[in-house]
């Protein structure tokens, strides 16, 4: 990533922030993050690899046409010259606005429920948002040498995607994702309620349910997501005849997709936003068990 001394120069530069405090944050497994603060003004700088610059500046996009003071986005703020992101060294460079709040730590049907509710508030709200550089899902390759770091990947991978062949996904709502709604991206803010869904690192069109299918899998699987689907299932932007058909599906596909992704670091040995390599193997092992409790009806 980059030095301090750069960060500052472009942060002055881009952004006229000549004499903000910076904290590193190491809050990214993709990217650098840091803590800027200019007076009462709070931010996020977000550094990403410039091979991901599509990808990158349209989930800035996204952000900055979802965000409101009722869902707040981390939206980026704008450079000097108008960008939403800029070049610093050998990568890209955004301010991100700081969400108040802390992310959702527990798996609790409280904390279900304001998942739930939030994400379908922003389904619902991006619906129709026009985002050109938007990618269409999906891109899991399974031709893709990567998969080849174990026996059991290939194969696991091949079958989550004949499964989602085989549903169509073309039936299903499409709109933008968020594609990866962690519990941390979800940022309450205990003094309003209000909470916001910050992290918008990329732009895809696909269905909502494999943004749904994320969050299931995050707070435990689908035996332990009640609350969570039914809070959003209550904000109407899917049916409940579309969820119960599909959401199975998407789920072990969202697993796939994390077998998939922790393949390439470990073929990669990409150990950027982590300490080292069991991190990676984890996040494999953890996709290797999703996959297994899908297939046999425990996930």
């Amino acid at each position: 990533m980059i030095s301090e001394d750069v960060l500052r120069a472009s942060l002055g530069h881009h952004w006229g922030l000549h004499n903000a405090r910076i904290e590193p944050h190491h809050g990214g497994m993709n990217s650098g993050t840091w803590f800027v603060t200019a007076g009462p003004r709070r931010w996020v700088a977000k550094a990403v690899d410039p091979d991901t610059l599509f990808d990158y500046a349209g989930g800035l996009a996204a952000a900055a046409v979802l965000d409101r003071p009722d869902l707040p986005t981390g939206a980026p703020e704008r450079s000097r010259g108008g960008r939403l992101a800029v070049a610093a060294d050998d990568v890209m460079l955004a301010l991100l606005a700081w969400v108040p709040g802390d992310g959702i730590a527990t798996d609790g049907p409280a904390e279900q429920r304001i998942i739930g509710t939030t994400l379908a508030r922003a389904h619902a709200a991006l619906h129709d948002a026009d985002i050109p550089t938007a990618d269409r899902f999906h891109w899991v390759d399974p031709a893709a040498g990567h998969l080849d770091v174990r026996d059991w990947v290939r194969p696991a991978v091949a079958a989550a995607l004949t499964a989602l062949d085989d549903l169509d996904p073309a039936t299903l709502t499409w709109g933008p994702l968020h594609t990866d709604p962690a519990p941390e991206a979800f940022r309450l803010d205990p003094d309003t309620g209000i909470c916001g869904l910050i992290d918008w690192s990329t732009a895809m069109r696909g269905p909502y349910l494999y943004d749904l299918a994320s969050a299931v899998m995050y707070v435990g699987g689908s035996g332990n997501a009640g609350p969570l689907v039914e809070a959003y299932l209550a904000q109407g932007v899917l049916t409940r005849a579309e969820t119960e058909r599909g959401l199975l599906t998407l789920l072990r596909f969202r697993w796939a997709v994390q077998a998939d992704y922790f393949a390439r670091r470990i073929a990669a040995h990409d150990l950027t936003g982590i300490a080292d390599h069991a991190e990676n193997e984890k996040g494999l092992d953890d996709a290797h068990r999703g996959l297994a409790g899908i297939v046999s009806g425990s996930g």
